[in-house]
């Protein structure tokens, strides 16, 4: 089976800005897929390439064993596209809409009125289909919005960034709606700079930065890039316990004072499994115990050397 996407080499100017420098990206079928990095990193460009909406000044990509460039017009059939921006009309229903973009894919009208019905129902728009979208909530426009992009039934859709500006509750309709669709065996992409979103939705991911891809790698093993850090607050300074845990195999110990200290380990639960009993020993009970699992965020600032939103 060919790959959902197969990038090589991918290099992209405006003008003297190089936007993307050499970006390869293999995904697979059925995956969602992150793609993290800030601002600038390159995540749309990448995007608008693979979406046949801009050529590439180098390299190749393919979709679905198809090779991608801005006059294969036939491959936007394969292609969703939910933008940050929303891409409806306010003054039409949630109906007219959806219509309006199942006519521009050129679907046999009588399938179209049957889709339609079924992506009303799908995205929760089924009792407002009448409505004027301009009438609806933030959520409710961008499940609309999703909809306009699943009419045409593809196999590979791309968020852009899609909770920009979403409140709490629309973001966890938007994660319900992203998970429905990939358990249907649609292939997501999905682009943030919020790395806990993609820390949650996406099994792998890659971080791009400066028009590179830095890292990509299922979540886990990105998060094992990291050790895990446990912040030890004394009641009283305690040589012995320093010494003690520095002789342990994979372990770094840090003293940024008398009365504390800062464990790096691979594994924090089998860490504080060995630790919390030294304290009893050495009768340092009452010890206060911090505990930092890695998460993408730290990754990204360990692979990048600048925080996230620089």
């Amino acid at each position: 089976m060919s790959l959902a996407i197969d990038a090589q080499d991918l290099v992209k100017h405006y003008g003297r800005h190089q936007a993307l420098r050499g970006v390869s990206l293999q995904v697979e079928p059925g995956e969602l897929f992150g793609l993290l990095g800030p601002n600038g990193a390159g995540k749309t460009t990448l995007i608008s390439i693979l979406a046949t909406l801009l050529d590439t000044d180098g390299g190749a990509a393919h979709l679905f064993g198809h090779r991608v460039h801005t006059a294969q017009r036939e491959l936007r059939r394969l292609i969703g596209i939910v933008p940050q921006e929303l891409a409806i009309y306010g003054e039409l229903s949630a109906r007219e809409n959806l219509t309006f973009f199942g006519r521009l894919y050129g679907l046999d009208e009588k399938l179209l009125e049957q889709r339609v019905d079924e992506l009303l129902v799908a995205v929760g728009l089924d009792g407002r289909a009448n409505d004027p979208a301009q009438t609806f909530s933030g959520s409710m426009q961008w499940r609309l919005n999703l909809g306009a992009a699943l009419v045409h039934r593809p196999k590979l859709v791309f968020l852009d960034e899609p909770t920009t500006g979403v409140d709490p509750q629309s973001r966890n309709h938007i994660f319900n709606e992203i998970r429905r669709l990939n358990a249907e065996g649609v292939t997501i992409i999905y682009t943030s700079h919020y790395m806990e979103e993609v820390q949650s939705l996406c099994a792998r991911v890659a971080i791009m930065d400066h028009g590179q891809v830095v890292a990509c790698d299922a979540r886990e093993r990105l998060l094992r890039l990291l050790p895990g850090e446990v912040r030890v607050q004394l009641p009283r300074p305690d040589a012995e316990l320093a010494s003690r845990l520095g002789r342990m195999p994979e372990v770094k110990v840090d003293v940024p004072g008398p009365d504390q200290l800062v464990v790096r380990c691979p594994d924090t639960s089998e860490m504080l499994k060995q630790l919390v009993p030294w304290l009893h020993e050495l009768e340092l009970a009452e010890a206060r115990l911090q505990v930092e699992e890695p998460n993408l965020e730290r990754v990204f600032l360990s692979l990048t050397g600048h925080a996230l939103r620089d």
